[in-house]
């Protein structure tokens, strides 16, 4: 009798939980795109989070003309909670990075739409970043070293870098996460770290860098001077726009179309500059990434382990 009780109790439960989650589901889809109910953009804080809402907000005044629907842009405080937010509807829509990307999808089924270009390349990669004047020569002299990562769930921040590392047995004195791409730079520039791992993309047509260093250059006019690269990681699929699980499909399709037709006009264009270096967007999908879950396992990595 008290099995029966207690085996009717876990199907209550199980009940109770599908229900829920049905329920969250269906108050999450209700309307959405209205002014009571606007789909919900999240973007990551690679950069400084004033500039990247005012990018957001650009692109949510496009869409929302070309849609129809209503848009609110958040910036949460880190990659960990926009990823969280796709799995518990708070998010419809997230700018994620590529790492980011495979675990959204591995813990909650989110999907990429669309993938970034810069410099007409689809990868990028990491950089190791020293002192002009450091000792640092080469990866092995990162031993016994303070690093600066960017985000726990950053690609080219952190996963790569610190994957090359543990590969060829390099240990660090210490390591930090400054919180975005320039805050590492900047923790090398002030002495506060000894290497900084960020992404690196190819020099524009007039040569000018346009790796992580590149975002202090108006503040710091000397970042390129006081700092150099030491070295990269392997190439790396381009950060992504991604889509929650079970969004109405015609709404997602008609996000999907309008983003990239944002991406080919005057203003849009100069919008995706300034947000994150975009040069244009692609379509994708996620076998665009599974380089990255290969790589992943080659270094017995696991990415969720890795992100806690």
């Amino acid at each position: 009798m008290k099995r029966l009780i207690s085996l009717a109790l876990v199907a209550l439960v199980l009940i109770s939980a599908c229900g829920t989650k049905d329920s969250r589901l269906a108050k999450a889809n209700r309307k959405l795109g209205s002014k009571q109910n606007p789909i919900k953009m999240f973007f990551v804080p690679s950069l400084e989070a004033g500039k990247v809402v005012q990018s957001g907000e650009a692109i949510a005044a496009f869409l929302q003309k070309e849609t129809g629907y209503h848009y609110k842009v958040a910036v949460p405080t880190s990659y960990a909670a926009v990823i969280e937010a796709l799995g518990t509807y708070q998010a419809d829509v997230a700018w994620l990075p590529t790492y980011a990307y495979v675990l959204a999808k591995q813990k909650y089924g989110a999907e990429v739409r669309l993938m970034t270009l810069r410099n007409g390349l689809n990868k990028y990669r990491g950089q190791f970043v020293v002192r002009s004047n450091s000792e640092i020569k080469s990866l092995a002299d990162i031993a016994g070293k303070i690093v600066a990562y960017t985000d726990a769930a950053s690609t080219s921040g952190y996963i790569y870098p610190s994957a090359i590392l543990k590969q060829k047995g390099i240990v660090p004195k210490d390591y930090i996460f400054a919180g975005g791409h320039p805050q590492a730079i900047l923790a090398v520039y002030s002495q506060r770290a000894d290497v900084a791992c960020t992404y690196w993309s190819p020099a524009d047509a007039s040569g000018k860098p346009m790796d992580a260093r590149e975002k202090l250059f108006e503040t710091h006019p000397d970042i390129f001077d006081k700092l150099r690269i030491v070295d990269f990681t392997d190439w790396i699929p381009n950060d992504t726009v991604t889509f929650r699980k079970d969004l109405p499909p015609e709404l997602e399709t008609n996000v999907v179309e309008a983003l990239y037709k944002f991406a080919q006009n005057g203003s849009g264009k100069a919008t995706l500059k300034t947000l994150y270096d975009i040069d244009g967007l692609e379509h994708a999908t996620d076998a665009d990434y599974e380089v990255v879950r290969t790589t992943l396992k080659a270094m017995n990595m696991d990415p969720a382990t890795l992100l806690k």
